[in-house]
């Protein structure tokens, strides 16, 4: 096994299904700008409420993946 290193983003998805699908969207649009994605962790989640209701999820996650090599390494 290689050794690697690791970015971290945060970013916030947010779904009006609930929390798993609020996860799933901010995963699925960062894998459209982002490579070698390993692991997301929840930190923060919050909803929106209209009339007494929930109406929308947010959820922020930090998403971590590997840097690719370098030229030269």
């Amino acid at each position: 096994m290689s050794d690697h290193i690791y970015k971290k983003i945060e970013l916030t998805g947010s779904s009006t299904e609930g929390v798993e699908q609020a996860i799933r969207n901010a995963v699925s649009r960062a894998s459209q700008t982002i490579r070698n994605m390993r692991w997301f962790e929840v930190v923060e989640t919050r909803g929106h409420i209209e009339d007494g209701r929930v109406a929308h999820w947010q959820v922020t996650l930090k998403i971590g993946f590997t840097l690719e090599d370098g030229p030269g390494v």
